[in-house]
C-alpha cells in the first residue's frame, strides 16, 4: 500500500505512538481550573476573615473622629472671615468596599456667610490657616474655585462656594466598613441653645426642639451650633430677633449673620426661620 495520505485525512497513530499531546491539553486544562478554584477560595477567604491591611478599610467609627476633629479646625480657621455653623451629619449606605461586602460613607460640614461674594479668598485664607500636613490648596475646577485638602486617615476635606455669598466646607471618610458604627460626639446645651429659643420666642414662633452639633477643638475646647426653626411668623424682621452685638455680616430680608461670641445666622426658607447660633473653636 502507498504511504501517501489523502487530503481532508488524519494520518493514523500506529500502536507505538501514545497519545502524549492530546494527555498534556488534558492536565493542562484540568490544572488551571484546579488554581481558579484555589484563587477564588483564598480570595473569599481573605475578604471574610483577615484583617483590613490598607487604611482605606479602617472602618466608620475609627474614621469618624478624624471626621470630627476635621469641623473643629474648620471652624478655627473661618475665624472672623465669615459666619460659620456646623451642619448635621450625613451617613449614607449603599457603597462597596469590597465586591462581597457593602460599606458607609459619613460627611460633616460647616456652612459659611460671607460679607460679600469672594468666594475664592476666604478658601485661600482657610487653605493657609489649616495645618501644613493638611496640603492643603486651593485651585479652579470647572471654573470654580475648590479647596482640597488631606485630614488624614485618608479623609478629604473640601471647600467650595454654596450659593451666593456663602462657601461649604465637608470632611467626608469614603466608603468604609461600618463596624461599630458612627457616633457623634455630644455637649450639653450651653448658651447657643438658649439663645436660639430667645430667637424663637422673638420672631413669636413657639420654642421649638433645638439640635446641638458638636465638634472637638484642636486646643481641647468644643465647637456647638445649635440649631432650631419655626413656622406662621409672616414676614418678621430678621435681625429684631437678637439683641446688640457685632455689626452684621449680611442682613437682608431674608439673612441675617452676624460674628461674634456666640455667631448667629438666621435664614428665611418659604414660610419657615432658620436659626443657627454657633461658638466655634478658637483661631
Amino acid at each position: 500500500m502507498s504511504g501517501a495520505v489523502h487530503a481532508g485525512y488524519a494520518p493514523p497513530t500506529r500502536p507505538d505512538q501514545p497519545e502524549s499531546g492530546r494527555r498534556r491539553l488534558r492536565w493542562l486544562v484540568a490544572a488551571t481550573v484546579a488554581w481558579a478554584l484555589l484563587l477564588a477560595g483564598l480570595t473569599w477567604w481573605s475578604v471574610r476573615h483577615d484583617p483590613p491591611t490598607v487604611k482605606e478599610q479602617r472602618s466608620l467609627d475609627q474614621a469618624g473622629p478624624v471626621v470630627d476633629r476635621a469641623v473643629g479646625r474648620l471652624t478655627a480657621a473661618v475665624g472672623r472671615d465669615g459666619v460659620p455653623a456646623v451642619l448635621p451629619a450625613r451617613v449614607e449606605r449603599g457603597c462597596r468596599v469590597t465586591p462581597l461586602d457593602d460599606g458607609v460613607e459619613l460627611e460633616r460640614g460647616v456652612e459659611v456667610v460671607l460679607a460679600g461674594d469672594d468666594v475664592r479668598e476666604l478658601l485661600q485664607r482657610v487653605a493657609d490657616r489649616l495645618p501644613a500636613d493638611w496640603r492643603a490648596g486651593v485651585s479652579a475646577f470647572d471654573g470654580e474655585p475648590r479647596l482640597r485638602a488631606d485630614a488624614g486617615e485618608f479623609v478629604a476635606v473640601e471647600g467650595r462656594a454654596g450659593g451666593p455669598g456663602r462657601v461649604l466646607f465637608t470632611a467626608r471618610t469614603g466608603c468604609r466598613p461600618e463596624g461599630a458604627g458612627y457616633r457623634p460626639p455630644t455637649a450639653a446645651a450651653g448658651d447657643e441653645a438658649e439663645e436660639a429659643r430667645r430667637a424663637l420666642r422673638g420672631w413669636g414662633g413657639a420654642a421649638g426642639p433645638v439640635q446641638v452639633l458638636v465638634a472637638p477643638c484642636p486646643g481641647g475646647d468644643t465647637a456647638r451650633t445649635a440649631r432650631a426653626e419655626t413656622a406662621g411668623v409672616g414676614q418678621a424682621s430678621l435681625a429684631a430677633a437678637f439683641g446688640a452685638g457685632a455689626p452684621p455680616v449680611r442682613d437682608t430680608a431674608d439673612v441675617y449673620a452676624r460674628s461674634g461670641d456666640p455667631a448667629v445666622l438666621a435664614e428665611r426658607v418659604d414660610d419657615l426661620i432658620r436659626v443657627a447660633v454657633t461658638t466655634p473653636c478658637p483661631a
